[in-house]
Formats: structure tokens, C-alpha cells, sequence
């Protein structure tokens, strides 16, 4: 697929620089149609007859004004940009259904897993189908991982759900936002949980967690993260992870202590856990508890499914989407 190249910023996000060059075709068209040459421009604005001058000049606003309005109505937002996050810049990826000028949608941000990123199969299947529903969709890669700013060993759960909070920081600024929702998976369910305890049901309307990895805090205390041993009680500065990548000791230290069920149970509005029983990264049992922790939580279990979904993916994401497009009374 071909680079995007963008021409500037306009509000929080980034212009497609095809689209804007499309945009400057049309306009330069309608004025070339209104004053065929700059004499003509210097002639109309010489004559003592304003009336005649304003009536061309309304002309030209009311043509501009019907271009902007189709380019709004017709085409869907679809952009990437970086919001500065807890620890540097966030990679984030916006897109939002076609709307006509100030029509608004509830946008869904969704969090990644430990070491993922933004544009994994199970990410980008839940962005299309909100997209099909009439969602908007933010996506974002937290601090080290994807596209955004940070080491990897600096990391924790905590700067996590700093980045969380920037991010429905912006989409909250954005003129379309009507509402949030806020979807994560894996240590992105945990980050997503915690989030909305923190932030409550005004600002997070809804909730959804994919297999939430509330196991780290036991493989902290066991000393036995993703298969890489240590002393939890005597960390060293970072231990190798078999990916490859090296955890921090600070990871370790707040996981450790981290008051996952405590901060989601928080959390006044309407939650959903989706979770594999045969998840062998996060066993069901830990989302089960996330149903009795917290008082609007809804429980739903696959027979079969891993940590990932596996060939039950895109019954999970209908999973995720039907819900939050469902009435409901919280």
C-alpha cells in the first residue's frame, strides 16, 4: 500500500493530501467559472454598483459552501497523527463514518495488547465493523509499542492507562464525538477497565473487555511473565523477554500491587467481558471475576477459544459490536 502523504493539521487530525489537492481543484474551477480573469475581479470591485459586486461574491461563498458540505457528506475521515502521550508521542489512526456537515457519532477507542499494536487482525476487524455500524473508531499504539515514541522497558501498566486517557482526551475535542466507548483486549482490557473506573460512566459510556490479562498481577508475584523468570521481590533493572523485547523493572514493581478488579469494580456503567475457555494466556476464571466485581457487567464465554479468538474471531467481534449498538437502559 502506498505512503499517505499529509498537507497540514487541521484541528486534531491530519488531511489527506489527495483529497485537499482534489478540494483546491474544484474551488479553483468555481472561481475560474465566477471571475475568468483577475482584470474581471479588478473590474467588478471598481464598480460603484455594490449590490451587483455582493450578489457575485454570495454566489462564489453559497458554490463553495455546497462544495465543502458534499465533500463532507460523501466521503468518510480516515487519519493518522500522533497525541502526545505519558511517555513521547502516541501513534493513533482515527476514522470516522461519512456524516453530513455537524452531524456527530459515538467513537469506540480500542487498546491493544502487551507487545501488539494497533493494526493487529483482531483491531482492524473490530474498526471495520463499527465503521459498517455507523461508529467511529480510534485506534492508538500505547507508549513503546507500534509506531509510538518510548522504551520498552519503561513501560508499566500505569503510564498505559495514562496513554488511554490522553487519547479519549483528543477524541473528546473532536467536533464528531458524540459519546465514548472504550474497547480493549488482553493488557489493553486491564488499561481499559481501570481507565473507565477512573474516569466513570460520563465519560466512558461503555465498556468492553477481550480476554482482560488481570492474570499479570499473579505472573508479577509468581515471578513468570510470558515465560521469562525473576525474582519478583528482587527485580533486576529488566529481564528479556522470549520476543526479545526487555521489561523493566518498574513493569514488575506496579504490576505487582496493581489494583486491577479494585479500580475497574469503580466503574458505573455498562461493561461486557468476552473471554476464550480455552485461553491458556489468561484463563477464563480471571473474567468471570470481572463479572462479579463490578455491578452492570455482562459475561460472555466461548467454548473452544483461545486467548486470541482464533477461527472464532469474527464471532467475537459481532460479539463486541452487537452489544454496543444494543439499547440499553445504562
Amino acid at each position: 500500500m502506498p505512503q499517505r502523504k499529509y498537507v497540514g493539521v487541521t484541528g486534531l487530525y491530519q488531511v489527506d493530501y489527495m483529497e485537499a489537492s482534489k478540494l483546491l481543484h474544484v474551488v479553483q474551477q468555481i472561481f475560474q467559472r465566477l471571475f475568468p480573469s483577475p482584470l474581471h475581479l479588478c473590474y467588478i470591485c471598481r464598480q460603484t454598483d455594490n449590490e451587483r459586486f455582493m450578489m457575485r461574491l454570495k454566489s462564489m461563498v453559497a458554490a463553495l459552501v455546497m462544495v465543502l458540505c458534499g465533500v463532507v457528506a460523501s466521503a468518510q475521515t480516515d487519519s493518522t497523527f500522533f497525541v502526545k502521550g505519558s511517555m513521547g508521542r502516541l501513534a493513533a489512526h482515527l476514522q470516522l463514518p461519512a456524516l453530513s456537515q455537524g452531524e456527530k457519532c459515538h467513537v469506540v477507542v480500542i487498546c491493544h495488547g502487551f507487545t501488539g499494536n494497533m493494526e493487529e487482525p483482531l483491531h482492524r476487524a473490530l474498526a471495520a465493523r463499527l465503521l459498517e455500524e455507523g461508529f467511529g473508531v480510534m485506534r492508538f499504539d500505547f507508549n513503546a509499542h507500534g509506531r509510538s515514541e518510548g522504551k520498552f522497558e519503561e513501560m508499566t501498566v500505569l503510564n498505559e492507562i495514562d496513554d488511554a486517557m490522553a487519547v479519549i482526551a483528543c477524541v473528546r475535542k473532536l467536533p464528531q464525538t458524540d459519546g465514548i466507548s472504550l474497547l480493549g483486549h488482553s493488557q489493553g482490557g486491564v488499561v481499559a477497565a481501570m481507565t473507565a473506573g477512573r474516569l466513570g460512566s460520563r465519560v466512558v459510556q461503555r465498556l468492553v473487555m477481550m480476554a482482560p490479562a488481570a492474570v499479570l498481577r499473579d505472573d508479577a508475584l509468581r515471578g513468570n511473565t510470558m515465560g521469562a523468570m525473576y525474582d519478583p521481590w528482587h527485580a533486576p533493572e529488566y529481564v528479556q523477554l522470549p520476543s526479545g523485547v526487555r521489561l523493566g523493572r518498574a513493569y514488575i514493581q506496579t504490576a505487582i500491587s496493581l489494583p486491577v478488579y479494585e479500580t475497574a469494580a469503580r466503574y458505573d456503567g455498562p461493561a461486557l467481558v468476552i473471554h476464550g475457555m480455552d485461553d491458556r494466556v489468561v484463563p477464563y476464571t480471571y473474567g468471570e471475576r470481572f463479572q462479579r466485581e463490578m455491578t452492570f457487567c455482562t459475561l460472555n464465554l466461548i467454548p473452544g477459544e483461545n486467548h486470541g479468538f482464533g477461527a472464532n474471531l469474527s464471532y467475537a467481534v459481532s460479539l463486541a459490536v452487537d452489544w454496543l449498538k444494543a439499547p440499553m437502559s445504562r
